[in-house]
């Protein structure tokens, strides 16, 4: 399904018009994608931008002093790498605590056994790009295809 995910952001939702659903849903089964993979792609974009609606607007992310604590199961399935990479945004004041709830939130909903520093890096792109964050969210896609430049100024 994280296949499909990345293929709906780029091709369709990242362009944030009108979006037919029926008819995307056609063009993907078209496009050779399962029906059932379909609906719970569907499901995880409305679920994260069911949360991301929820966000209170006037969150600083400079005022920031939530500790975070990893459960075990996040440790499990999200990578290490991963973990790192959401904490550092948080730190960087990229993310506030409400939207890294929501990034490790959607990585557990994905139905696979291990996420990748990669995947959560889509991942958390999807995120800032619906939360209309899109100059966080073109740091996070440097991130994502120069991974030996990362800096932050």
């Amino acid at each position: 399904m994280f296949e499909l995910l990345i293929y709906m952001f780029e091709n369709y939702l990242s362009s944030k018009s009108y979006l037919d659903f029926n008819n995307i849903s056609m063009e993907l089964e078209a496009a050779g994608f399962d029906n059932d993979d379909i609906e719970e792609a569907f499901d995880w974009f409305s679920q994260l931008k069911a949360m991301s609606d929820k966000i209170p607007q006037a969150i600083d992310a400079k005022e920031n002093t939530n500790l975070r604590i990893f459960t075990e199961k996040e440790y499990k399935k999200i990578s290490s790498e991963g973990l790192g990479f959401i904490l550092f945004l948080e730190q960087a004041k990229v993310l506030n605590s409400i939207e890294r709830e929501i990034i490790i939130d959607r990585a557990m909903a994905l139905n696979q056994n291990i996420i990748s520093i990669d995947e959560v890096r889509w991942v958390v792109m999807m995120a800032l790009w619906n939360n209309g964050k899109e100059n966080d969210y073109l740091f996070v896609e440097d991130a994502l295809y120069n991974k030996d430049t990362l800096t932050i100024h």
